[in-house]
């Protein structure tokens, strides 16, 4: 199982290129004290014969006086460097240790497993892909069991394999491990642990770590070595969302200006178009530099430095991104911090606050709850003291590029820092869930009053359709700033008032200027605005009246919700698909300029999304067709659907 191979002695050249190769998986060791992290390390490492002789030989001599297994070999010592440690018996700070197999090369994060040390084992597990969790078999499920895996599914680490560690003290019992493994799905099942496993082992004696136990006939699963060798960790890494904070800026000389960093998630290629946030000037990736030299494409998490084909002014802290995916950017959030100071926390006080390469300073405006980490329950509570974890609004002094931790735990975290003792206070994790103190869309809260009922007209649907000789539909005409939505609509009012037909026009502009002067352009907002305009759409229609409805509405979740409010058989969909270049230079109020330089935020098209309908009852390239073209098809599809005859 070790790294040795023919190749060695044949050709090392290939060797060490097949090494280079090899993918890499982090992983930590954590648990309760004494539950045997740092043992299991050092017999993974002696039974895979990973240990030096000339190491060996000191770990056999120091076992007779700091070891703990009475004068026989202690694998514990092999990571417990520390002084105080070996006194002790217990790991104190994060051990490292650095091994490779024939298919792997692995990094293992040594933790602690004292309560105050818990800090040391939130370090390690940061950067961490599977988490290998110890249990002592005497013990069960412990309080401390509990902390680790709640922090390990704070981080986002998505492979735990629960270890059941010292099964010789118990006769090596299936009854004893069946009974912990249950325990413990019972507290998991209420986190986030998609991929879980569980292995009974003895670490002092070897059992199950690299062969098979012949004291455990019972157990069919394969051994600790042998799932390091195999769990499948391809899927986590973030691929899609190009993500690029500017460490540093390289002028070598005059004609090279390169903007260096590590890529946080994503691909990038020659050629590719880009954006600089906050400044959001656009530009092209002229080359990847390399220390190997140039090359056509990088991707997370490799080192690179990229050139472009402008001149563009971007420094340390900055992020350079796709145009069409942007990361959020804003000063508000709420996230999950582990407090790691035995000073508490307190709301209100100024922290500097670390994200990426990006140094701001801000506070925590509300302490939300903290977690107790046993009962997973939510207390309320005015600060956060050593180790505890909580869910805080933060509020910073400016914006900052990030997503939610769960899509990209690099542009998701942050750490806080003390500006006087400049030592790390807490870590925290940015939550998708939007504050208390946001304005949000309220599609299906409750009336606030239980009292309220529903009158009816004595004027009935069927009347009003004779008198105006016209069933009442909302025709929601949707498609980006610039694709001719106002004048579509208006244009379609005018047919149907010469017509004969009783309609109006609600335009997503007008309704910001009186019902929904309140509203900002956010996601939340937007979605927000469309429902009020929905609920007038609907009193609209029940009136009789054909409701031509003029927005943007950039998410197809929220236009369904809109439809089902108004009525499914009473919505209509009309989608200008005119392309977002036709419609920057039509854009003659300077939406997208302002949008550009950062004055209109989450805008669909430049830093956000538009979901295109994809069941549009009709679609209109108004790139291609006049006005009057497109208002006569709206009329056919309103004549086929027997809406107007």
């Amino acid at each position: 199982m070790s790294h040795q191979s023919e190749l060695i002695a044949s050709d090392i050249d290939a060797y060490l290129s097949q090494h280079e190769q090899k993918e890499l998986l982090r992983f930590l060791t954590c648990g309760s004290v004494d539950d045997g992290k740092s043992t299991l390390i050092g017999r993974l490492f002696y039974d895979a014969k990973l240990i030096y002789e000339d190491t060996l030989k000191t770990l056999e001599r120091e076992s007779l006086t700091q070891g703990t297994t009475g004068g026989s070999f202690d694998p514990a010592l092999f990571t417990d460097g520390l002084k105080a440690e070996r006194e002790q018996g217990i790991t104190i700070d994060v051990a490292y240790r650095y091994f490779s197999t024939a298919k792997r090369k692995f990094i293992i994060a040594d933790t602690p497993g004292h309560e105050q040390y818990t800090r040391n084992m939130a370090t390690g597990a940061s950067t961490c892909d599977l988490a290998i969790i110890l249990i002592d078999a005497r013990h069960g499920v412990v309080t401390q069991t509990k902390r680790h895996s709640f922090i390990v599914s704070l981080l986002g680490i998505k492979h735990v394999m629960v270890a059941v560690n010292k099964m010789d003290l118990v006769d090596y019992s299936q009854d004893v491990y069946d009974q912990i493994c249950t325990d413990y799905k019972d507290f998991a099942q209420r986190l986030n642990i998609p991929d879980l496993h569980f292995i009974p082992i003895s670490a002092l004696l070897g059992d199950n770590i690299v062969d098979a136990s012949d004291h455990m006939p019972w157990y069919q699963g394969v051994t600790l070595m042998n799932f390091l060798d195999s769990v499948y960790i391809g899927s986590d890494r973030n691929f899609e969302d190009f993500r690029f904070p500017v460490q540093y800026v390289n002028r070598p000389h005059p004609d090279f200006r390169g903007f260096c960093g590590t890529i946080a998630s994503g691909i990038v290629r020659k050629g590719d178009e880009i954006i600089v946030l906050p400044s959001r000037t656009r530009s092209r990736i002229k080359s990847i530099v390399t220390f190997d030299g140039e090359r056509d494409e990088a991707f997370t998490p490799e080192s690179v430095t990229l050139t472009l084909e402008d001149e563009v002014d971007a420094s340390r802290g900055d992020m350079i991104v796709r145009p069409g995916n942007m990361p959020k950017q804003e000063q508000k959030f709420d996230a999950m911090i582990v407090w790691m100071d035995e000073e508490p926390l307190v709301p209100g006080k100024t922290y500097i606050f670390k994200q990426t390469t990006k140094t701001v300073t801000g506070t925590i405006s509300t302490l939300r709850y903290q977690v107790d980490v046993n009962s997973l329950h939510r207390q309320d509570t005015p600060t956060l003291g050593l180790n505890e974890i909580g869910r805080c609004a933060v509020s910073l002094n400016e914006p900052i590029c990030f997503d939610r931790y769960k899509r990209n735990r690099i542009t998701g975290s942050f750490i806080m820092v003390d500006r006087i003792r400049n030592v790390t206070l807490g870590a925290g994790m940015i939550l998708d869930r939007v504050t208390g103190d946001q304005l949000t869309a309220h599609w299906d809260d409750e009336p606030q009053s239980k009292t309220l009922s529903t009158e009816i007209s004595n004027v009935s649907a069927d009347e009003r359709t004779a008198r105006f000789g016209q069933r009442p539909v909302t025709i929601l005409i949707t498609g980006l700033t610039g694709s001719g939505k106002t004048t579509t609509a208006y244009a379609l009012e005018r047919r149907l008032f010469d017509m004969g037909r009783a309609s109006t026009v609600l335009d997503g502009q007008n309704m910001r200027r009186g019902i929904s002067k309140d509203l900002g352009f956010s996601s939340e907002e937007r979605s927000e605005n469309l429902r009020r305009s929905a609920e007038v759409a609907k009193l609209i229609n029940e009136a009789g009246m054909i409701c031509v409805a003029a927005f943007l509405a950039p998410s197809d979740d929220v236009r369904k919700k809109a439809g089902e409010v108004v009525g499914r058989e009473r919505f209509l969909v009309v989608y200008l698909s005119a392309p977002v270049d036709v419609c920057r230079e039509r854009d003659s109020e300077g939406h997208y300029q302002l949008a550009d330089a950062g004055k209109i935020v989450s805008s669909p098209g430049v830093s956000a999304v538009y979901e295109a309908p994809t069941d549009a009852d009709l679609i209109l390239p108004t790139h291609e067709l006049p006005v009057d073209q497109c208002v006569d098809r709206i009329i056919a599809l309103l004549e086929d659907r027997e809406i107007i005859s």
